[in-house]
C-alpha cells in the first residue's frame, strides 16, 4: 500500500508541478465550462428582423401584422412599399426574410375564399431563413383561427377549431441548440482534457528518461487512481456546478451518473495511459487532441444517428471511451434514464476497462525491479 500511496502521491505533485498538465486539467475544464456554451447563450434564434410589405393596408392586414410581430421568431424591423425594396433591405443584412401581404387580402377572406401570404427567406444563411418561415407560418396560422370566426359571420363557415396542438418538449425543455450539444460535448471536454494530461506527463518523462516507461501493476494503480480523481472533479463540476449555472437540463438520475461517470473516467484513465505510452514527448498528446476531438464528437452519434453511420465506424465508435461515455452520462443526467435503459453503454465501458487496464499493464510492464515512479 506504501507503493501505492507514494504513486499517488507523486502523480499528483506532478500534475501541479507541471504548468501544461495543471491549466489542461484544471484550467481548461473550468475555462470551457463558461466558454463553449456562450456560443449559445440564446438557445434558439429569436427576434429575426423582416420586411414587410402591406400592400393591402386595410384592418385585417393590420392584425396580421400585429401577430406576426408578437411571435418569439420574429420581430418587424422595416415596412416598404415595394418586393423591391424589400429585397433591398435583404441584400444589405438588415432583415433575414419579407412577407408581402397583396391587395385584396382582406375581401378574399371576407367573401368566404383564401387569402394569399408570400414569404420569403433569405437563403444565403438557411438557420436563420428556417427560424424566419416558421415562426411568420405559425402567426399565420395563428391568424387564420380569428380570421375563421370573422369569416363565419359573413359566409355561414363553423367557427369551432376542431383540433388544437400543443407541444411538450419532454428532455429539451427550452428547445434550443445549448441544451442539446453542450452536456454532450461537456463529457468530451473531460475526456480530452484527461488525455492531454496524461500524454503531457508521460510524454514528458520518456523524453527526460530516453526509454519507454515501465511501472509495477500497483505503481500504476496509484498513478491510474490519482488521474481518475482528477477526472471526477471534472465531471462533477461540470454535471452539475457548471450546467446549473448555464440553466442546462441535469440531475435526472444522480445514482446512475455516478455509476456511468465512475466506468467513463475509469475507461478514460487507463485508454490515456495505454495512448500516452507511444508518446515520445508532450506535444503528441496536444496533437493527438486536435485531430481527433471533432472526430470522437461526431463518433458519438449525438448529432449524427447510429443507424446512418457505416458498420466499420460503429465499431470503431465502440472501442473509444467517449462514445459509450457520452450516451451514457447524456441520457442520465439530462433525460432521467434508468441504469437498465444505460445497460449496453455501461457494458462497453466495462469491457473497456478491461481491455485498456490489460493494455496498460502490457505496455507499462518492469523490465527491472528498479522502475519506480520518479518525476
Amino acid at each position: 500500500m506504501r507503493t501505492f500511496w507514494h504513486a499517488l502521491r507523486a502523480t499528483l505533485r506532478a500534475v501541479f508541478a507541471d504548468r501544461y498538465a495543471r491549466n489542461t486539467m484544471i484550467g481548461a475544464v473550468v475555462l470551457y465550462s463558461f466558454l463553449y456554451p456562450a456560443a449559445y447563450r440564446h438557445e434558439v434564434a429569436s427576434r429575426l428582423p423582416v420586411a414587410i410589405v402591406d400592400q393591402d393596408r386595410s384592418p385585417m392586414s393590420r392584425d396580421l401584422l400585429r401577430t406576426i410581430d408578437a411571435v418569439r421568431a420574429v420581430k418587424v424591423a422595416a415596412a416598404t412599399e415595394s418586393v423591391d425594396a424589400a429585397a433591398a433591405l435583404v441584400r444589405q443584412g438588415r432583415v433575414e426574410g419579407i412577407v408581402v401581404i397583396p391587395a385584396g387580402f382582406e375581401r378574399d377572406i371576407l367573401r368566404g375564399g383564401q387569402g394569399q401570404v408570400a414569404l420569403y427567406g433569405n437563403g444565403a444563411f438557411l438557420g436563420r431563413a428556417s427560424t424566419v418561415l416558421n415562426g411568420v407560418g405559425d402567426a399565420v396560422r395563428g391568424f387564420a383561427m380569428d380570421a375563421a370566426r370573422v369569416q363565419a359571420r359573413f359566409a355561414g363557415a363553423p367557427t369551432q377549431v376542431p383540433l388544437q396542438l400543443v407541444q411538450r418538449p419532454l428532455f429539451n425543455t427550452r428547445e434550443g441548440y445549448g441544451s442539446s450539444i453542450v452536456p454532450g460535448v461537456a463529457e468530451l471536454i473531460v475526456h480530452q482534457t484527461l488525455l492531454v494530461g496524461i500524454g503531457v506527463l508521460a510524454g514528458g518523462m520518456r523524453r527526460r528518461r530516453g526509454r519507454r516507461l515501465s511501472w509495477r501493476p500497483v505503481e500504476l494503480a496509484g498513478i491510474a487512481t490519482a488521474f481518475l480523481l482528477i477526472g471526477a472533479f471534472g465531471l462533477l463540476y461540470y454535471s452539475g456546478l457548471a450546467f446549473w449555472i448555464q440553466d442546462y437540463p441535469r440531475g435526472g438520475n444522480l445514482a446512475g451518473l455516478l455509476v456511468a461517470g465512475g466506468l467513463f473516467l475509469a475507461a478514460t484513465v487507463l485508454f490515456g495511459l495505454w495512448l500516452g505510452s507511444f508518446f515520445s514527448t508532450r506535444e503528441r498528446a496536444f496533437q493527438y487532441v486536435v485531430a481527433t476531438s471533432l472526430v470522437l464528437f461526431m463518433l458519438a452519434h449525438l448529432s449524427w444517428p447510429v443507424t446512418s453511420s457505416p458498420d466499420a465506424l460503429r465499431w470503431l465508435a465502440a472501442l473509444l471511451p467517449s462514445t459509450p461515455g457520452i450516451n451514457a452520462m447524456v441520457r442520465l443526467n439530462q433525460m432521467g434514464a434508468s441504469l437498465g435503459e444505460v445497460a449496453p453503454q455501461l457494458w462497453n465501458l466495462a469491457a473497456l476497462v478491461v481491455l485498456y487496464g490489460l493494455s496498460a499493464l502490457w505496455r507499462y510492464r518492469a523490465r527491472d525491479r528498479a522502475g519506480g515512479f520518479r518525476y
